[in-house]
C-alpha cells in the first residue's frame, strides 16, 4: 500500500484566521462601547471632574431677596449647578448662560424645572429631577438670585 497517496491533514488556517478576526472585532466593540458609555456627556462621569462651565462675575451687591435666594441656592442647587450657578462639567449646566436669559427661559421655566423636573433639551447632562423640598418663597428668591447674577454677567 505504499503506492496509495497519503491524504494531507485538513487546512484549518482559514477558519482560525476568521475566528481571531471576530474575537478581535468583538473586543474592539466592547472596548469602544465602554469608552463611549464612560465618556459621553451627561453620564455624570467626566474626565475633567467637576470643573466650572462658565466664568461668573458676582454682582457687587445683591437685593435682600437675591441674598435669601443665594442661601437657598447653596442648600438646594449648588451641588449640581455650582455655588455661583456656573455649572459643573459632567454634572449640570450653568444657569449663568444666554440659554437661560429671561426671553428664552422665563421665571416660569425655572419654577417648572424645580417643581416637576425637566427633560434634557439644550444640554446632554440628562434630565433634572424635581426639587420638591423647595418652598414657593425659596424658589422665588433663587430665581431672583440667578437673574441678578445673570444681569451682572450681561445676560438680560
Amino acid at each position: 500500500m505504499s503506492g496509495a497517496p497519503k491524504s494531507a491533514p485538513p487546512d484549518h488556517s482559514g477558519k482560525n484566521i476568521m475566528r481571531v478576526f471576530w474575537i478581535a472585532a468583538l473586543a474592539v466593540l466592547v472596548a469602544g462601547g465602554a469608552w463611549w458609555v464612560l465618556n459621553r456627556p451627561g453620564t455624570g462621569i467626566s474626565p475633567e471632574g467637576d470643573q466650572a462651565l462658565a466664568a461668573v462675575t458676582m454682582p457687587a451687591t445683591l437685593s435682600a431677596e437675591a441674598r435669601a435666594g443665594q442661601k437657598a441656592f447653596a442648600r438646594n442647587c449648588a451641588s449640581c449647578h455650582g455655588a455661583d450657578a456656573e455649572g459643573k462639567s459632567g454634572v449640570a449646566p450653568p444657569l449663568i448662560h444666554k440659554i437661560y436669559e429671561p426671553g428664552h427661559h422665563s421665571d416660569v421655566a425655572f419654577v417648572m424645572a424645580a417643581t416637576s423636573g425637566v427633560r434634557a433639551h439644550h444640554w446632554t447632562f440628562g434630565d433634572m429631577a424635581p426639587v420638591p423640598e423647595l418652598t414657593d418663597a425659596e424658589l422665588a428668591h433663587i430665581i431672583r438670585f440667578v437673574r441678578e447674577v445673570q444681569v451682572a454677567n450681561g445676560i438680560m
